[in-house]
């Protein structure tokens, strides 16, 4: 059974940033079925719901920074649900908040407080995880301890499939793992060769202090063209109940451009029968 695919406009969010209406277009024609903001570029969620319902695009959900749903949770929550989104998304936390640094109670209790108030108004909170989550605290994972400590009710996962690799984990069985609890899988590729970079989040547009290191490769590829087992995560995706599917490539790869990128993703999905 095949879910229906959205993509992260992250992927290609100079297009976005320029014109998001034909951003959204050309998604629709390449054949995604939905898409997951990152951002609106100063336009108003009345045109983006207009914009969707047009071209038969479904808003999904949409990566929000915590420290924007901090400052004002019922007026950001308030646009999304406007857009038609089901899901809002905390895509990433800064150093002091992650597992074992000083914030990171704190954090968890920040995300239950807004969790409770996205289910108040009929929308989903959901986690995006990325590497530094698979450090261990006593013994588990950030990732983990942030999953037990707050409630179902107000915290789903995305799971990002490929940081779920970097950090150690198989990820089909990472995803079954959070079975009924993965309504939106992120479907990200990559390849790597030597150790793993040390200034790994430079390549996500991330500044980080440099360092020597081992020569090593890293960057994304589009999903099914890199070291991920494709048809592996969509039967996990399936068998953990996910509504979803999304695809993401944080930065283009071998001279390819990012549209040109997330349309092979398509291509190597459709190729599968998704």
């Amino acid at each position: 059974m095949a879910l229906p695919v959205a993509v992260q406009l992250y992927s290609i969010r100079d297009s976005v940033e320029a014109d998001m209406k034909a951003a959204l277009a050309e998604v629709k024609k390449i054949g995604y079925d939905g898409v997951e903001f990152a951002g609106l570029f100063g336009n108003k969620p009345a045109d983006i719901k207009a914009w969707c319902e047009e071209l038969g695009l479904t808003p999904i959900s949409a990566h929000v920074p915590l420290d924007d749903m901090i400052k004002d949770t019922e007026g950001t929550l308030a646009a999304y649900k406007e857009i038609g989104c089901k899901f809002v998304v905390v895509p990433y936390v800064t150093e002091e908040r992650r597992p074992g640094a000083e914030k990171f109670e704190e954090t968890i209790e920040v995300v239950a407080k807004i969790g409770k108030m996205a289910a108040d108004m009929g929308l989903t909170l959901l986690y995006h995880n990325h590497d530094f989550e698979f450090k261990k605290v006593d013994g588990e994972y950030g990732l983990d301890i942030l999953y037990n400590r707050v409630p179902a009710a107000y915290l789903q996962t995305e799971l990002d499939t490929c940081w779920v690799n970097v950090g150690g984990e198989e990820p089909a069985a990472y995803v079954r793992k959070y079975t009924g609890r993965a309504p939106v899988v992120h479907l990200k590729d990559f390849y790597m060769s030597g150790k793993l970079p040390t200034h790994l989040y430079a390549l996500i547009g991330i500044e980080e202090e440099e360092k020597e290191e081992e020569e090593s490769t890293f960057e994304f590829r589009p999903f099914g063209s890199g070291m991920q087992d494709m048809q592996a995560i969509l039967d996990a995706s399936v068998d953990a109940g996910a509504g979803w599917v999304v695809v993401e490539q944080d930065e283009p790869t071998e001279g390819m451009t990012r549209i040109e990128c997330i349309t092979k993703a398509r291509e190597n999905l459709k190729s599968v029968g998704w």
